[in-house]
Parts: C-alpha cells; sequence; structure tokens
C-alpha cells in the first residue's frame, strides 16, 4: 500500500500541470497526500476489520471510505464521489453510482496485497469497488490492478503479468514513448490503468516506475499511485523514498499503513 502512496504523493503536484520528462525532483515541498492515499488507507483498514468476517468487507469499506473522507475532506475527491460521502451521512448504505473512473483502481492496492490467491484478489477487488465504481470500466480497472499487484507480490515475471493482463484485461501493446507525446488527462479506468501497469512494466526500478508514470502526463497522482502499488509488490519500497512518503503523512495515517502491514508486509 505505501507504494501506492509514494506514487500519489510524487504525482500531487502534476495532476493539473503534466511534465512530460523523467528528469524532477521525485519529492517537492508543495507535493501532499490525496485521496490517492486515503482511500487505499480506508481499504487497508477495511480488510483489517473484516479478517475474520470476509462477508462483511463490502459494507466495512464503505464505513472506512466514510469515516475517512469526512476525517479528510479536503483531499481531492472527484465530484460524483463527494456526492456519495455526501449521502453516506444519511444512509449506512449508499447506493453506488456507475463511475467508470479511475477511483475504483486507485484504492484496491491493498486487496492484492492481502488475498491469499489471485481468485481471492479478484474477488476483493470486485467486493470494494461495486459499491461505489459499478460500472463495468470501473470494476475491470480495479480487478485489473488488483490482480497485478497479486501477480507481482507472489513472484510472477512481468511476462508473465503482462500476458495475464493482456489476456483478461487490456491491450498493453503499446509503449510509453508512444503514447507520450499524446497522452492527456483522463479519469476514465480504461484511460488510466493500462498506461500506470505499462509504465510499471518499462520500469527498472520502483522509482524508474514512479517516474514513467509522471511522465506520460494525465490523471498523474492516480496513474502514478496505480503504478506504485505494483512496483512496491514487485520490488518493495526503498527505505529512504518510504521515509520520505511517511512525512507527507500525518500520525493518523502513518499509523493505518504500518498496521496493516504488520499483518501483510510489503516485499
Amino acid at each position: 500500500m505505501i507504494g501506492a502512496i509514494v506514487g500519489d504523493i510524487v504525482g500531487s503536484i502534476y495532476e493539473y500541470k503534466n511534465i512530460k520528462t523523467k528528469d524532477f525532483p521525485l519529492f517537492q515541498p508543495y507535493c501532499e497526500a490525496t485521496d490517492d492515499s486515503v482511500m487505499p488507507l480506508a481499504i487497508g483498514q477495511a480488510i483489517l476489520e473484516t479478517r475474520e468476517y470476509p462477508d462483511m468487507l463490502g459494507s466495512q469499506a464503505v464505513q472506512c471510505m466514510v469515516r475517512l473522507g469526512n476525517r479528510y475532506p479536503n483531499a481531492g475527491y472527484g465530484g460524483s464521489f463527494m456526492k456519495w460521502l455526501r449521502k453516506a451521512r444519511y444512509t449506512k448504505t449508499p447506493k453506488p453510482y456507475n463511475s467508470y473512473g479511475n477511483g475504483g483502481a486507485m484504492r484496491v492496492s491493498p486487496c492484492g496485497f492481502a488475498a491469499a490467491s489471485l481468485e481471492e484478489a479478484l474477488k476483493m477487488a470486485r467486493t470494494v469497488t461495486e459499491v461505489t465504481h459499478n460500472h463495468p470500466e470501473g470494476m475491470k480497472g480495479a480487478e485489473a490492478t488488483a490482480a497485478a499487484v497479486f501477480l507481482a507480490r507472489t513472484g510472477k515475471s512481468k511476462q508473465e503479468i503482462r500476458d495475464y493482463i493482456t489476456g483478461h484485461y487490456y491491450d498493453l501493446s503499446f509503449t510509453l514513448d508512444e503514447i507520450r507525446p499524446v497522452y492527456r488527462y483522463d479519469v476514465s479506468a480504461q484511460g488510466t490503468v493500462p498506461q500506470a501497469l505499462v509504465a510499471f512494466l518499462e520500469g527498472e526500478s520502483f522509482e524508474d516506475a514512479i517516474r514513467n508514470a509522471i511522465s506520460i502526463g494525465g490523471d498523474s497522482d492516480t496513474v502514478a499511485a496505480v503504478t506504485g502499488g505494483v512496483a512496491e509488490a514487485y520490488w518493495g519500497v526503498p527505505e529512504d523514498i518510504r521515509a520520505q512518503a511517511e512525512q507527507f503523512l500525518d500520525p493518523h495515517q502513518r499509523s493505518l499503513v504500518h498496521a496493516f502491514e504488520k499483518v501483510f508486509p510489503g516485499k
């Protein structure tokens, strides 16, 4: 999960001011943890709270997202998710809103780290996504992300990960150099997840993968969050990068990261 948070923090200042290069300071004073950090924390918390009651994961994911969403109301949520949060104040079962946005994908990396099998990773991803992003494309993006994290975590090669995603979800036959000149801001799952996965596949290290993600532009913090979750599962997060990222988290956020990693340690 910390990998997704690193990607979010690094990309936070480029979301509306894209850069098309890998040459930039990784962390800068105006970086921040956005909704792409808050929501993975919520899903991680829900997973921990339902370990003995897995059938309650969906409802608990709602409660945790609402809890943290209200604790961090200015994290930069999308308009539809904000409306969902407001409705959730008055009902315990707010309805999903058929979103095909990338918000489902950016928050599911904890599923890939917690699952005991690929099938369980996909089931968990569907469960925590359908409560908001129940459009087929929104679900597809979340499943593909969780699958990539699980496969990377369990020692599959990049080629095996590429083959699985290509066979079940997206065409990944493009390169970053091909799309970089034309790729633009896109909040859809189908316009974010394939690009983020190729950024990981072309990476030579965790940091290089994050730089790849930022270098194509688009919805930079979300692209890098998706890339970062998979890159963490594959390489782990260097201690110096983790230490810098944690400086942008408050004590409560850090405690949620550490609680999750105590049970589901990363690489």
